[in-house]
């Protein structure tokens, strides 16, 4: 039985305007998972109206009562743990684990917010003019707009409109048309049953190809005064240059090519249990995911020889089996993607050393040596359960081979010398660096972004006080001031 879900706006469950829906299909099957409002421009103009309309309230709210919302978000989250869990295995493909992963962590991030609503938004400066004070004074700025992405949907979708609602602003949630559902309407109903007043959070779906006239709702649309956005470099990049032209402050979490090392004086089995996960976790479509292994050449066939039955073992298959490792792919026209970037690397001159082809919707865990230096398929994103091996005589091969792409998200660097790992970290030119671990981890309190073609500005922690809230100068005297006329 098709389930049928409606946007939420100004505290209500409302249909698209002119009525229009979409299928949101399972990657799994095949079928439909569910039937969703394809809403257009005119339904995020709603959906901002709303917002405008609750923020002078919501902004002046007690901290004491933004946090007992956000706490009792986190609770009704936490208890539906099983239940959401199955649906992004049906909406998404998302393996038990993962699921788990992003149920167990987006509680963390709600009562992280809820921490967040008593910190301190402010200093005092001193003056030089006598009988004066100066202070400098964080204040919500009104309406953001976030969209969120659908590889990690309950995580990414949340973290973009949290933190904003938590320091008093209000937000609109435009969600993938992928997972619509788990990305989108499930976070409207665990906000709208914890009480949080009406048009606090809106949340507007749309059906494929409206996206770029939502986004330019909210680019456009004066009363929106921030924007995030978490997906491809592509589409932040144009998103990014619209709202240059309209002097918009965005906070962009693209792509990534992220690099592990693994020095000579590592802990083999411990990298190669890391390689693992942080490869294959969730079909590798996760921005962190380790794309690229660089293995200093004193060890990289045994690292080699320990990696590839390890990662030829991963179950494939059905999602909702809790032993699966590698569900399917978001969509076929993803999986033909993965498809294509593979030959056209073998075309290269690359080797494939387990895997390299598709199974039903499905693409087996891969691992690749050989790449050709240069070759889109080791400069550039490649969205899925692939990750290729590159060998290197030292440290500083190393460091200029990881440094080598346009992206600079993730990163790790493996080796028992913590003072030589610290030093080469410094020297990686990405937002995030691992010491001893993979390159896939977030926690709600950390800066979390990337550099070069990876985005800018910073979610997390008191990262998002600076991007979700106006520094302001206010000044007071004290005493009568002199002039000299």
């Amino acid at each position: 039985m098709t389930r049928h879900y409606q946007m939420y706006l100004g505290g209500e469950w409302v249909d698209a305007l002119d009525g229009a829906t979409y299928n949101d299909l399972s990657p799994w099957t095949g079928e439909v998972f569910a039937q969703v409002p394809a809403g257009a421009r005119a339904d995020a103009a709603r959906a901002i109206e709303a917002a405008h309309h609750a923020f002078p309230a919501w902004s002046h709210t007690l901290f004491s009562e933004r946090r007992a919302l956000f706490l009792k978000a986190a609770d009704i989250l936490a208890s539906r743990q099983m239940e959401v869990v199955q649906l992004l295995a049906e909406e998404t493909g998302c393996t038990f684990g993962f699921g788990m992963f992003q149920t167990t962590l987006t509680p963390a991030m709600l009562r992280e917010a809820a921490s967040s609503t008593s910190q301190p938004l402010g200093e005092l400066i001193p003056s030089d003019i006598p009988g004066a004070i100066n202070a400098a004074v964080r204040q919500p700025v009104g309406v953001i707009a976030g969209i969120g992405p659908w590889n990690a949907p309950l995580i990414l979708s949340l973290r973009s409109i949290c933190m904003p609602i938590a320091l008093g602003n209000t937000a609109v949630l435009k969600p993938s048309t992928e997972s619509a559902v788990v990305g989108g309407v499930l976070l409207a109903e665990v906000f709208h049953e914890a009480g949080f007043p009406p048009g606090v959070l809106n949340v507007v779906t749309n059906g494929p190809g409206k996206s770029s006239e939502i986004g330019d709702e909210f680019v456009e649309n004066r009363t929106v005064r921030r924007i995030n956005l978490t997906g491809s470099t592509g589409v932040g990049r144009k998103l990014a240059e619209a709202a240059g032209r309209q002097l918009k402050r965005v906070a962009l979490e693209l792509g990534g090519q992220n690099p592990m090392i693994v020095l000579d004086d590592a802990d083999i089995d411990a990298a190669v249990d890391a390689a693992v996960f942080g490869a294959f976790l969730h079909q590798g479509q996760i921005c962190m995911s380790t794309r690229r292994i660089i293995l200093h050449k004193d060890i990289a066939q045994e690292f080699t020889e320990k990696l590839v039955p390890r990662v030829a073992a991963l179950k494939v298959g059905n999602p909702a089996e809790p032993d699966t490792i590698i569900g399917p792919v978001i969509s076929p026209a993803q999986l033909q993607t993965i498809v294509r970037s593979v030959a056209a690397a073998v075309d290269a001159g690359a080797r494939v050393l387990t895997g390299g082809e598709a199974d039903g919707p499905c693409y087996r865990p891969t691992v690749v040596a050989d790449v050709r230096r240069g070759t889109p398929f080791d400069c550039e994103e490649t969205f899925g359960p692939v990750v290729s091996l590159i060998e290197v005589d030292d440290v500083d091969e190393a460091i200029a081979v990881a440094n080598n792409t346009d992206y600079g998200l993730s990163s790790s660097v493996f080796s028992r010398d913590l003072a030589k790992a610290w030093l080469i970290a410094e020297r990686l030119e990405t937002g995030i660096v691992h010491i001893n671990d993979q390159t896939v981890g977030d926690e709600p309190q950390v800066p979390f972004g990337g550099v070069k073609n990876s985005g800018w500005g910073r979610f997390g922690g008191s990262a998002s006080i600076e991007e979700f809230t106006e520094l302001r100068w206010i000044s007071a005297q004290l005493t009568r001031r002199q002039f000299p006329f």
